[in-house]
């Protein structure tokens, strides 16, 4: 059950709060203070007075009521710690960033029952423990680095590991990649992914919330809650793309050390997210690659354009978009041979559309123009554009974004001279772009969006139920028992679709009745 005091608290408490940033208690609180939290906020120290400029009580008797404690003490002093603020100061959440609970021990696994049944006894909330905590617009309550600017265009990432979160983030906040909320579950004592993803889905405003939902998970305990929720959120029209790890059994042993989850079969994962429409992803540079894609125009068809000025990272492209089950059609016609004479000699435009090293951003334009107007047999275009570093790109980049912007088919951007073009890379991305530096990755995650068809919505029929005929059916049974039979007549009769099916004895029975059966036949 997620609170309002977990997602917009009145008042924090930083529950072993200290002056020393290299720590939890230390790290958790200077980022709440720089975070420009704007309620009351306080420390419980025995030790201190006042910490970090913010005052801090001796022991919890003296500390007004709280909304939020965020607990940073050893494991076997958190229970009790707990039991007094939940009963005593009307504290409704709880994020706990103390490891050596479940993941560790059997005796740590009953200390983090006891604070379960506290918190489940008064209504409240539980984050963690063993988590990095949680980041949101009303308050940074993470010990971690890096703090990214929030944007409620951004993704929102649940996470069943709170370093895999950070990982994800310093790789992906200089790609151009944004966030909302950021909510790390650590050992999901109480709440999950699935349960942070529930409330998304229920409290989801299309106005507001943002549309890209990015999930890491060492274990599903509720596929039922997260099959409901992410295809709810996906009908809604958001995008979900998660990775499943510890699927081998030595990455469950390792799992199972980490946050104390349980493994899942992998063909169990597979067909889950499948149903629900949630795109599959294998590690953390897939994962970006893929929510990088969701920043953009959604892909309609699978005809790619590849337009470079490097001849090998477009072959390399080309090559992994074709085995990946899409396609780099030619280009050729009267419109192909007008667009070669708009280039310098040399160029190709059979597609991959390539238009030499010294290719401009005038031409960029008039290519991505073409492509976008006259070539309709196109749906989406890849520009590969980096430099040797013999001169500034501003203006090619410059080029391209203004035609992300304006182009009706959708324009993936590869800029692969991270290094050389730094600066006008970091000029594309504060302009609140997305890019991907690796064509190959981008093809991959191109293919996997591609293929992963939206949850299955049946038409609602109008249909009355036969109730007579589940009564005679129920009535009609002996000793409980019914028969396949009478089965499918209870189907039919409440209209629930089913395989259809027949019963014959012969040969000669079968082949007559064959002409009114349709196919498939099994």
């Amino acid at each position: 059950m997620i609170t309002k005091q977990l997602t917009h608290p009145k008042s924090i408490v930083v529950v072993g709060g200290s002056n020393d940033i290299h720590k939890p208690g230390g790290s958790i609180l200077r980022n709440l203070i720089e975070g420009d939290f704007s309620g009351k906020l306080y420390v419980l120290n025995p030790k201190e007075d006042v910490v970090q400029g913010i005052i801090s009580y001796r022991s919890p008797e003296k500390l007004p009521d709280v909304d939020l404690a965020i607990i940073a003490i050893a494991a076997k002093y958190a229970p009790d710690t707990v039991e007094y603020l939940a009963y005593n100061k009307n504290t409704r959440a709880f994020i706990i960033l103390s490891a050596g609970f479940s993941e560790e021990s059997e005796e740590g696994k009953k200390l983090e029952d006891r604070i379960v049944k506290t918190v489940n006894e008064v209504g409240a909330s539980l984050i963690g423990p063993n988590c990095v905590g949680v980041l949101t617009p009303q308050y940074h309550g993470v010990f971690t680095k890096p703090i990214p600017k929030l944007d409620k265009n951004g993704c929102d990432f649940i996470s069943g590991s709170g370093a895999t979160a950070c990982f994800i983030m310093e790789a992906g906040i200089p790609k151009g990649l944004t966030f909302a909320n950021v909510y790390s579950v650590g050992n999901s004592a109480q709440m999950g992914v699935e349960d942070v993803l529930k409330y998304m889905d229920e409290s989801f405003d299309p106005e507001t919330d943002s549309k890209i939902k990015l999930l890491y998970l060492e274990s599903i305990e509720k596929p039922d809650l997260l099959l409901k929720h992410a295809s709810s959120l996906i009908k809604k029209g958001c995008r979900i793309a998660a990775v499943k790890a510890g699927t081998s059994e030595a990455g469950s042993r390792a799992a199972s050390s980490h946050t104390g989850a349980l493994s899942s079969p992998d063909n169990a994962v597979s067909a889950l997210f499948k149903k629900a429409g949630i795109v599959r992803c294998f590690g953390r540079e897939d994962l970006i690659s893929v929510a990088s894609v969701f920043t953009c125009p959604e892909l309609k068809g699978k005809n790619i354009a590849v337009i470079t000025h490097a001849g090998g990272p477009a072959v390399m492209m080309t090559d992994t978009l074709s085995n990946w089950g899409l396609s780099v059609p030619p280009i050729e016609g009267k419109e192909a041979d007008e667009l070669k004479e708009k280039l310098f000699p040399g160029s190709a435009v059979a597609n991959p559309i390539d238009f030499l090293a010294t290719g401009t951003a005038e031409q960029l334009g008039t290519i991505i123009d073409y492509v976008d107007r006259k070539f309709d047999n196109i749906d989406a275009m890849a520009v590969i554009f980096g430099t040797p570093g013999l001169f500034e790109i501003y203006d090619v980049y410059d080029v391209l974004e203004e035609k992300i912007r304006t182009s009706s088919k959708p324009i993936f951007p590869v800029l692969p001279s991270t290094l050389t073009a730094k600066d006008e890379v970091e000029t594309f991305v504060s302009k609140g772009r997305a890019y991907f530096p690796d064509e190959v990755n981008l093809a991959i995650a191109l293919s996997r969006v591609y293929y992963t068809h939206k949850p299955f919505e049946k038409e609602p029929e109008d249909f009355t139920p036969d109730t007579k005929k589940v009564r005679d059916v129920i009535d009609e049974a002996e000793n409980g028992y019914l028969s396949p039979e009478n089965i499918q007549v209870l189907l039919d009769a409440v209209g629930l679709p089913r395989v259809h099916e027949q019963t014959y004895y012969s040969k000669n029975e079968l082949v007559k009745n064959l002409s009114s059966t349709e196919y498939p036949v099994v």
